[in-house]
């Protein structure tokens, strides 16, 4: 009888481990990270993009198709080329060993925040200005390039600056700081938004605008392309420009950073800049 009782609670004992072990399992289960490489669902990192572009054996950098002297496909032998395409190999360099381990997937002001976050880039290098709001969903590395906002108008317009833009139509980018800066400096204005800055030049070449807005060194290599149109005002913005990054990724960050002081310091950075700008222009 003995016997039987101590077998009794014997078996209950080993049933009630049994349900405490496999609780304690299933807790485990459902806190277990996400694949490596995933986003996490706040857009953070779960993994460094600088682990994952190793592991895949290149790196992939969001950057600019339609953005003359900073990121602009040639038509001629189908390569992109600009001032962030040389930072962004740079980059490529530093990480994997070698600039041409480096894949330019395409972006738009509109769709380089959302494709970060998704995972199908590992940083963005595509004349992004920092700004309180975007830092909320990425991280930025130290400003790699200085600009400012200014106009573009046909040559023959009477358009000086902000001042004249009262009843007049401003072609901006959709996604970009230019269209919610120029309505807060010139609220009687009306503002056309386009996908891209070539669809956005070709407005104005084709008159549906009177004005197109954006940073001055952005405007400057559309007036490279076609003559007949000047800027005009001034730089009445601060447009610093960061490489954005997945937020939390701090490694990324910190080989970003360490990238950009190296340029810098080797005077890299300042071939670079005077490759595709020339003399860096004084803020007026």
């Amino acid at each position: 009888m003995v016997k039987q009782k101590i077998s009794i609670l014997s078996l209950i004992f080993m049933l009630v481990m049994s349900v405490m072990l496999a609780a304690c399992g299933g807790k485990q289960e459902a806190g277990k990270p996400a694949d490596a490489g995933s986003a996490a669902s706040d857009g953070s990192a779960e993994k460094s993009a600088v682990a994952a572009a190793k592991e895949r054996g290149k790196l992939i950098v969001g950057v600019k198709y339609d953005t003359n002297l900073f990121g602009k496909k040639d038509p001629v032998d189908g390569q992109v080329k600009g001032f962030d395409i040389d930072i962004a190999k740079a980059l490529a360099k530093k990480i994997m060993g070698d600039e041409t381990k480096i894949e330019l997937k395409e972006v738009t002001s509109k769709t380089r925040i959302p494709m970060l976050k998704n995972g199908d880039i590992d940083a963005i290098i595509a004349t992004m200005t920092i700004t309180e709001e975007r830092k909320k969903t990425v991280d930025f590395s130290d400003v790699y390039f200085e600009a400012g906002q200014s106009l573009l108008v046909p040559k023959n317009s009477p358009i000086t600056g902000i001042q004249d833009l009262n009843g007049k139509t401003v072609i901006a980018v959709k996604g970009s700081t230019s269209a919610k800066n120029i309505r807060q400096k010139a609220p009687q204005a009306k503002v056309a938004e386009y996908e891209n800055y070539a669809e956005a030049f070709t407005a104005l070449k084709s008159k549906k605008g009177d004005a197109l807005t954006t940073d001055n060194s952005i405007l400057l290599g559309m007036q490279k392309e076609d003559p007949n149109f000047k800027l005009v005002g001034g730089l009445f913005t601060d447009e610093p420009y960061g490489i954005a990054v997945r937020k939390g990724d701090t490694e990324m960050l910190k080989t970003i950073n360490e990238m950009l002081a190296e340029l810098k310091s080797s005077g890299e950075y300042d071939k670079i800049y005077e490759k595709w700008f020339g003399e860096k222009p004084q803020k007026k």
